[in-house]
């Protein structure tokens, strides 16, 4: 079984369990930490994907690093995983469990790409239109990308608005070819 899938069943048990529990927010904030932590240390992801360190000292650090920092519930998931030696998962059950958050508060993400950092009227502009074309409340990631020249890359979902600069100029070279 492919590990997407593993991970969005734990995900799926754990959004399950925390909404039982009233810690949805809690556990959210959880696997924001264990993202960041992740994301930060890639030495630690390997140390817990290494077929080589024992289970138990793996639950070591994990005791160490996130016993105190998270939820009781969040914190049981993480020796489930030990146990069963899936602590490779973390990341992607974190963020499985993330988009679950999401699709349960209506909550949609969108990535915008633009050559300078945008302005609060531009932030709000572009909520306000994938809120529309959605019809959920817009969470922004925005990152910024000289190479665009001008212009924004739009991507919500599977779908993408790419009114670049950088695009035009390459369409306009293959229309020429």
């Amino acid at each position: 079984m492919s590990d997407s899938i593993v991970a969005y069943r734990y995900a799926k048990s754990l959004i399950d369990l925390a909404t039982e529990k009233g810690v949805v927010e809690e556990v959210n904030e959880d696997m924001t930490f264990f993202k960041q932590v992740s994301d930060d240390n890639r030495q630690f992801m390997k140390a817990m994907a290494n077929p080589i360190v024992r289970h138990d000292a793996k639950l070591k650090v994990l005791k160490k690093v996130f016993e105190d920092n998270v939820s009781p519930i969040t914190f049981a998931i993480l020796t489930i995983l030990t146990k069963k030696n899936r602590e490779s998962l973390i990341t992607s059950i974190a963020d499985e469990y993330r988009k679950l958050y999401n699709l349960q508060k209506g909550v949609e993400v969108a990535t915008i790409t633009t050559v300078e950092p945008l302005t609060d009227a531009q932030r709000a502009e572009f909520k306000a239109l994938v809120a529309k074309a959605t019809g959920k409340t817009a969470q922004l990631i925005e990152k910024t990308d000289e190479t665009l020249i001008g212009g924004y890359v739009l991507k919500v979902g599977d779908s993408q608005v790419d009114t670049s600069i950088r695009r035009k100029l390459n369409d306009m070279k293959l229309s020429l070819n």
